[in-house]
Formats: C-alpha cells, sequence, structure tokens
C-alpha cells in the first residue's frame, strides 16, 4: 500500500510522451560539440548523462573564471525544477538554453549562427524537417533541447519504492535517516516531486555555509545526490557527511551527532534513481 500521500516527497514519475524523433534530435545537439563557438564542448561536456549528468570538479565548471565558477548542478530531473540555475533566474527549459548557448560561460555561440550552422549539415537538416515539417530555425532549436532535457527524468530509487508500498526497499539505518531528515527539518526545505528545486533559501542562516556569493540560491535537488559531489554551489563539500555536517550547523544551528549524520547520509543514498535501466552515476 502506498505511503506517499502522507510523506512531503513524492515519486518522480516517468517521463512525459513526446516525439521520439524530437527527443533523438535534442540529444544529438546536446552532445554536439561543434555547436559551440569553437567547437571544443557541448552541453553534454558539463552534463554528462552518462554518469551522474553533472562532471566534478566545480573549477572546471559553468565560468571559465574559477573565482566565479558555480557547480555544475545535473541535468536529471531539471524540469522538476521550478526554477532553472542555481540563482533561479531562468523560469523555462528554453530560456536556459539559448543562455547556456550564448553565454560567455557557455557555448559562447549566437543562436542565430548555431542555426545556419546546423541548416548546413544535411543529415542535421532532414533530422529537423522529419521532426518539424521545416529546415531548423530558433524555435525548434530550443525546443529539441528543451524536449529531450523533459526526458532526463530518473525514476524508480529505492526511496520511490517505499513510497509505493515497498516496505523492504529502505533498511533500518536509511528508514531512521529519513525519520532524522524530518525531525531536524531537513524536509523544510527539500521536499516535493525532487525533494529541492521548489523554493529560494539563504545560504549560512546562523553560521556561513560558503564563502562565495550568491547569498540566496534556489535549494538544489537531493535526487541523485550521493552521485553528484562535490557539494554546495561553490563545490567545498567533498561528501555527503560533509555536507550534511555543515548544513546543520549553517542553516539549523545545529551540532548533528556523527550517528544522525551517517543515518541521513544513508538516507540520501536511497535517492538515487535509474536512467536507461542503470543507476544514476554507474555507467551503462
Amino acid at each position: 500500500m502506498s505511503v506517499a500521500a502522507d510523506e512531503p516527497i513524492t515519486p518522480i514519475p516517468q517521463a512525459p510522451n513526446a516525439d521520439p524523433l524530437k527527443i533523438a534530435l535534442g540529444e544529438r545537439l546536446f552532445n554536439d560539440p561543434r555547436l559551440s563557438r569553437d567547437g571544443s564542448r557541448a552541453c553534454g561536456s558539463c552534463h554528462d548523462t552518462q554518469t551522474n549528468g553533472a562532471k566534478p570538479p566545480a573549477s572546471n565548471l559553468v565560468h571559465d573564471d574559477p573565482e566565479s565558477a558555480l557547480d555544475t548542478v545535473t541535468v536529471f530531473n531539471t524540469a522538476l525544477n521550478f526554477r532553472l540555475n542555481w540563482e533561479g533566474n531562468f523560469r523555462t527549459l528554453e530560456a536556459h538554453t539559448l543562455s547556456s548557448i550564448e553565454s560567455p560561460g557557455g557555448l559562447q555561440s549566437p543562436v542565430d549562427d548555431l542555426v545556419s550552422k546546423l541548416a548546413a549539415d544535411a543529415r542535421l537538416r532532414s533530422q529537423f524537417v522529419a521532426a518539424y515539417g521545416h529546415t531548423p530555425d530558433r524555435p525548434s532549436v530550443l525546443d529539441a533541447f528543451a524536449t529531450y532535457e523533459r526526458s532526463l527524468v530518473t525514476p524508480g530509487s529505492r526511496f520511490d519504492l517505499w513510497l509505493g508500498g515497498d516496505t523492504t526497499a529502505l533498511s533500518a539505518q536509511e528508514l531512521a535517516g529519513y525519520q532524522l531528515f524530518k525531525s531536524y527539518g531537513c524536509v523544510s526545505c527539500h521536499q516535493g516531486v525532487n525533494v529541492g528545486g521548489n523554493l529560494f533559501e539563504r545560504q549560512g542562516i546562523f553560521h556561513p555555509l560558503v564563502a562565495r556569493k550568491p547569498d540566496l540560491v534556489r535549494v538544489p535537488s537531493l535526487r541523485n545526490v550521493a552521485a553528484t559531489a562535490p557539494y554546495f554551489h561553490d563545490g567545498s563539500a567533498p561528501t555527503l557527511e560533509e555536507a550534511v555536517r555543515r548544513m546543520a550547523f549553517a542553516q539549523l544551528n545545529r551540532t548533528m551527532p556523527e550517528h544522525d549524520i551517517a543515518a541521513i547520509a544513508a538516507f540520501l543514498h536511497t535517492l538515487t534513481g535509474n536512467y536507461h535501466g542503470h543507476p544514476v552515476g554507474e555507467p551503462p
């Protein structure tokens, strides 16, 4: 018997129905380094869907300036967030994609130039005609990316199985960790289908958490968190245990006992879902 209706976290749904031609086209664009200004990197260079949907360490990612670099958030389940990026400054996947294509820290490729490049490739041009009925243009390029990214959901975590009524899915320690996650108040910010991603919070409420701005961040999803070290927007916490310890002190003004930290970290491991039949973080 499902327990999901009584819990503050809900299971991840299956990916939405979408045209497989658009998904395949979006995946090809996502992993094509020719779309960058110098041909050196693709969206998939920083968001590796063969592993965790991201790629540590933070200093290599998002911005070329290491002083402003932010830890790359995973692309898995990103469509389930209410805002995108650490600062939550994008509301739609299409707007975020446009920025990622054109920004200095992204592909550095004006989207109109990219459209011309795609139209000059006979094979890609035919894929656009098959999927959209016409050659590439700005809306269809952005839609292809967004359609693919909406397909990147990771259902089937052990915690979701437990929510669905499988009482054997969690160990005693993991279940105790979930109860602590709720009783300490972690769930106040990390709840809903994405275990976060649906509100803003100030980092360092009681004590400093990280030195780097922004001070106000979109609460990150904890889905697949065991596979996405390092943690925080500066990538300064190397392990889940360190992240839990620092969060308890900075955000809750609590010095958490080590056995509670271990139990909560064990619970967080149960949030790892599956993509293409494999647990996130494990190469296919």
